[in-house]
């Protein structure tokens, strides 16, 4: 197996608008397309969601839908589009009539979205009844992986995802930071290639997001009166591109531990300082390479959704590493005291959903990551005596997703329950 060739596959990959909501539509579309002929005016729908999931799609602008956001959107748009096999790329040719059938449905209360405390990994469940038919469309584990496809009671298809020593997540999940720094040097053409065009993409994003004059475009402001501070302007790079994604602009961003807001700051930042130092491309690519290796090292840890704040977290970390392995690419205690300051840095942050301020945990990511990878490289690297920071990098990530994990375990629920608080409110 190779192993940077399967976290590119499945995890670094091109998203238009927020990748909950799209998974929820997915399974919408899935479930719609086996059923002959969709009754607009008696279609049902119920969705069950796992915490994460409906924490990120409850209040993210969708694209092309002209500031609708959420979940009951997502849902009720994917029934009606009915077409699985856009995925990621569903939303991006809606018509008005879609939109207000959508609503329609909406305002009619024919459609709802429970949450499943007891999903601990990506789960979502399409319920469709359409007069006498009823379908239903199992996502697990990913968002776009079917677990099962039932309609009529009768299963289409089934699939139990099993934690399997093949699994490359498990593998990487057991191997040192020196076998992590070792594959990335490993990178191929073709990967590194791969990697170039997410640059170009998230690149594009950053230039549409500037336009919409939100966060990141007024962190820019502080950019261009401290032009020495190159912090700024990677901050608001990436607040720009985030702006973009949040808003709901119809542009790809390329994910990271297929999160778009990640793969902004894995890509981004590692690039921009690269540019800025005067590293040769190559060596570029292969430090994005491994941000992206240890963003999916560290979610095989702390899992995909969790509490605490991926974009700011792991990407953060993966970014960090990137920096110091461009000056010191076989120097691992450097590497790992990247890691570790960036996550005494942030590592309690908390994801409260995907939202338009997201741009503001992106740009303390940033900021996180250039500043501890800096202080790697300076021989400073916050060590054991210091909370729940280890030796290593590992022992360090092993603590905080206990912390995530287990401490944080009733986060998600005070979060949501604050959600809901406001949508029965307006």
């Amino acid at each position: 197996m190779n192993l940077l060739s399967e976290i590119l596959k499945n995890e670094v990959y091109p998203a238009l608008g927020c990748t909950e909501p799209i998974s929820v539509a997915y399974a919408c579309a899935k479930a719609a397309s086996i059923i002959k002929k969709i009754n607009l005016d008696k279609i049902k729908i119920t969705v069950n969601l796992d915490p994460g999931t409906y924490k990120n799609g409850y209040g993210v602008n969708i694209p092309n839908l002209g500031n609708e956001k959420g979940n009951l959107i997502a849902a009720a748009l994917g029934t009606l589009i009915a077409r699985p096999e856009l995925k990621y790329k569903i939303f991006s040719n809606v018509s008005i009539e879609k939109i207000r059938q959508a609503k329609k449905i909406i305002k009619e209360k024919r459609i709802k979205i429970n949450v499943d405390y007891t999903k601990k990994e990506i789960y979502v469940e399409a319920v469709l009844e359409n007069e006498k038919e009823k379908s239903v469309c199992v996502l697990n584990k990913s968002h776009f992986s079917i677990s099962m496809l039932t309609l009529n009671d009768k299963i289409l298809s089934s699939h139990v995802f099993k934690e399997k020593h093949s699994d490359y997540r498990e593998i990487i999940k057991n191997m040192s930071f020196g076998e992590l720094v070792s594959m990335a040097s490993k990178a191929g053409d073709k990967e590194l290639k791969y990697i170039k065009s997410g640059i170009e993409m998230n690149l594009k994003a950053f230039e549409a997001g500037i336009k919409l004059k939100k966060i990141g475009y007024i962190l820019k402001e502080f950019a261009f009166k401290n032009q020495d501070d190159f912090v700024w302007q990677a901050k608001y790079i990436c607040a720009c591109a985030t702006d973009a994604r949040m808003s709901g602009v119809p542009i790809t961003v390329m994910s990271s531990g297929q999160s778009g807001n990640q793969g902004v700051v894995a890509i981004l930042v590692p690039y921009l300082i690269g540019k800025k130092e005067g590293i040769k491309e190559e060596t570029i690519l292969k430090s994005i390479a491994l941000s992206h290796i240890i963003n999916s090292y560290i979610k095989s840890y702390t899992g995909e959704l969790a509490p605490v704040c991926g974009c700011a977290i792991s990407s953060g970390a993966g970014a960090a590493a990137a920096i110091v392995y461009q000056k010191y690419p076989n120097d691992i205690k450097k590497i790992e005291g990247a890691v570790n300051n960036v996550i005494a840095d942030i590592g309690g942050m908390i994801c409260d959903g995907a939202k338009e301020s997201c741009s503001l945990k992106v740009s303390s990511s940033v900021e996180s990551a250039i500043k501890n990878a800096y202080l790697a490289i300076s021989g400073l690297s916050v060590n054991n005596s210091n909370g729940f920071i280890e030796k290593n990098a590992q022992d360090t990530i092993k603590n905080m997703a206990r912390l995530s994990v287990i401490g944080m375990a009733s986060v998600d629920s005070i979060i949501i329950e604050t959600m809901q608080n406001k949508l029965n409110a307006n």
